[in-house]
């Protein structure tokens, strides 16, 4: 039987380019948030490394089976007692290319999910910035729910919040809260951020977890911050406003989503647009 109440928290972290110190933050910052009796902590895209270049990334990221922060992730979840999902982490699938890859981690230490980003950001912005995550990432094939005690999760990264035929395919599934962790730069933040999310909300009708990343990094890179949780109605239910590494933390309700699915039943609607 599913628990209609729990505590989430999302980490806001600056993550830098010493992959030992990240870590050594991120910890802390869970730690605290256990402190305060979050059931469910999720950390933002990225959280182990944001890399100077391509080769400093392959330089300090490996495959799977190798990568230690994820042992230290599973046994930090079982000491806890808590569910962790792990924004984001480079893993390295060939000597070319790495995957953007979320884990879930039950409290008892197991992996129960992984989802790679689907949608690589490549993009060339107004700002003069330049991003192309596809020479150094392979897109991810596949959508991924996972079973927690409060109800399925659904897992996306960051730039896949622009595509909301994701998002409705992830809660006809059967989700009911789903989270986008983020690196988002501070340009398009300030620009559409905070109406992203909330549409993605209340266009499914569920909770949206989004930790995200924050200030300006050691590669030079400068992020938005403002992680949010989102009720389905569209509510903001706790914000980071400062521009620092912190967490948020929220309680969380499920028959909120009962209660806005009734009002608005959008997410279940059906129709060929390409057939009109």
């Amino acid at each position: 039987m599913e628990n209609s109440n729990f505590k989430v928290a999302c980490i806001q972290l600056t993550t830098g380019t010493n992959i030992d110190d990240n870590l050594s933050n991120v910890l802390e910052l869970i730690m605290a948030a256990k402190n305060k009796d979050a059931n469910l902590i999720i950390t933002p895209e990225q959280t182990m490394l944001m890399a100077n270049s391509k080769k400093h990334l392959f330089d300090n990221i490996t495959y799977e089976e190798a990568d230690r922060s994820i042992k230290v992730f599973c046994k930090y979840a079982s000491d806890l007692n808590v569910f962790l999902i792990i924004g984001s982490v480079s893993i390295k699938i060939n000597d070319n290319y790495a995957v953007n890859r979320s884990y879930a981690i039950s409290n008892t230490g197991k992996i129960i999910g992984y989802y790679d980003k689907i949608h690589m950001f490549d993009v060339t912005l107004t700002s003069g910035e330049i991003y192309r995550e596809s020479s150094t990432f392979q897109a991810g094939k596949k959508l991924t729910l996972i079973e927690t005690p409060w109800g399925k999760l659904g897992m996306t990264i960051c730039y896949d919040v622009r595509f909301s035929g994701l998002y409705k395919s992830i809660a006809k599934r059967g989700a009911k809260f789903i989270t986008i962790p983020s690196a988002f730069t501070k340009y398009t933040g300030l620009a559409h951020w905070n109406v992203l999310l909330r549409a993605r909300a209340i266009e499914t009708g569920c909770f949206i977890f989004a930790p995200a990343q924050v200030g300006k990094h050691e590669n030079g890179r400068e992020t938005y911050g403002h992680s949010l949780i989102v009720s389905p109605w569209g509510e903001i239910l706790a914000e980071a406003v400062d521009d620092n590494p912190c967490f948020i933390i929220a309680d969380i309700n499920t028959d909120k989503i009962t209660n806005a699915r009734s009002k608005i039943p959008a997410w279940s609607y059906e129709c060929n647009y390409d057939a009109l």
